[in-house]
């Protein structure tokens, strides 16, 4: 879990640095370059590729098998999607020697040990334009597939459904679009999926957390709607779903991930009502970060079980009452900001202090001239006469208690009613 929290922020920190030297394309051009790719599909194909499709290419090249070869034909079609490779890192991409072409890796076959396939592409920080060619569906032996901080346009094809091997599948940063790509939910082993900082957009569909993935990275797209109640299925180590659209209450399955979830990161969206108790049954997350939505109510005690969390981030919010003194002492927590909120009581153990273990940050909440930077009392007055209960929230409602069952009243038994009398008959004379 360490490790994978590790390669999340190196991999937002990396993606950060490039983004700041790629040189963004215009609508139009991405617009040409989207037309490019729909004008490139079969007819009714929708991307995917017919099962002779590789029968139909001619290559006067030799290869030692013929998985390199449909290798080379995936490779070749993406070279000629490319509008702009002003890095040149495809120039080099000539001839039968795919292995050597730059970030191309060959390994010997999982199923064969003695035949070579290519296992990855990395074209990681290229400043690429280009489109994702439907021949990309041929490299069946691909494991990796890393094309981030580039400028790809349109879709992802169909035809990657192929990819039966691929473990990891990074677009991030690009310029890929369309509703959600469900295609990536039909890649049977894939286990780590960043598609952040495209213009995806939508709903999410449920299905996505009944798949095996141990990373998700949706953020910065424009994604819409619930966050689907079966996020508490997926047994991923790190959720990343922040700079979206998403509305609602943050479901209460959540707590059914304390198992694996080590990152919950939500910021930045339009979530709203009390935070659920369940997120405190996370007793593995080291990160949750829910600021900058519209969450309202207090925090929820339950938050103090999470005795490995080291960041806790609920800034920008509607928060109000006291900040509970317990979750300032949770033994592993390093960074606690619940600034920009209507707090009005801050027990001693949550006040910001240079000497303090905790950073902690309650800049503008409603603590009075006792503390610096704080709301007017004209500002906190509107929120703070508006009291919400969070045990009766829909977000957050606890269960109601089980009702006793009303007694079965004891039927007593009537007694018989008196048997008739039969008066006496005087036997008639004759």
């Amino acid at each position: 879990m360490e490790a994978a929290r590790r390669l999340a922020v190196a991999a937002a920190v990396a993606l950060l640095a490039v983004t700041a030297v790629t040189t963004a394309l215009s609508d139009a051009e991405a617009s040409y370059i989207a037309r490019r790719q729909l004008l490139s599909l079969k007819e009714g194909s929708n991307g995917e590729l017919p099962d002779d499709f590789e029968f139909d290419i001619r290559v006067d090249v030799t290869f030692a098998n013929d998985r390199l070869r449909r290798a080379y034909i995936g490779l070749q079609a993406l070279r000629q999607a490319i509008y702009s490779d002003p890095k040149n890192f495809t120039g080099g991409w000539v001839g039968a020697d795919v292995c050597s072409y730059f970030g191309v890796a060959c390994v010997a076959a999982l199923d064969d040990p003695t035949v070579t396939v290519v296992a990855g592409v990395d074209l990681n920080g290229g400043d690429i334009a280009g489109y994702l060619p439907t021949e990309l569906g041929l490299m069946t032996d691909l494991a990796l597939f890393h094309i981030n901080s580039n400028r790809f346009c349109g879709v992802i094809p169909k035809s990657f459904s192929r990819l039966t091997l691929l473990h990891e599948l990074d677009v991030s940063n690009n310029r890929l679009v369309g509703a959600f790509p469900e295609v990536v939910l039909e890649i049977p082993v894939l286990k780590y999926l960043d598609i952040r900082f495209n213009d995806f957009e939508g709903e999410l569909p449920p299905q996505l957390f009944d798949k095996s993935f141990d990373a998700i990275f949706l953020n910065s797209n424009r994604f819409v709607g619930h966050i689907p109640e079966s996020i508490g299925d997926s047994p991923a180590t790190v959720v990343v779903l922040a700079n979206n659209h998403f509305v609602g209450c943050i479901p209460r399955s959540v707590g059914r991930m304390k198992g694996t979830l080590n990152e919950l990161v939500l910021l930045n969206n339009r979530l709203d009502g009390c935070i659920p108790p369940e997120v405190g049954e996370l007793a593995n997350t080291e990160v949750v970060d829910v600021g900058g939505n519209m969450l309202v109510g207090s925090l929820p005690e339950e938050l103090a079980k999470m005795g490995k969390l080291e960041q806790l981030d609920v800034s920008r919010n509607l928060l109000a009452g006291a900040v509970p003194e317990p979750v300032c002492k949770l033994p592993a927590l390093s960074n606690f900001s619940f600034a920009y909120n209507y707090f009005s009581v801050e027990p001693p153990a949550c006040v910001p202090a240079e000497t303090a273990v905790v950073e902690l940050d309650d800049t503008s909440n409603c603590l009075g001239a006792a503390r610096l930077e704080q709301k007017t009392s004209l500002e906190c007055a509107p929120v703070l006469k508006r009291t919400i209960d969070c045990r009766t929230n829909i977000c957050s409602a606890r269960p109601s208690p089980p009702s006793l069952p009303k007694p079965t009243p004891t039927l007593k038994p009537s007694p018989m009613p008196p048997a008739p009398v039969v008066p006496e008959t005087t036997p008639a004379l004759t």
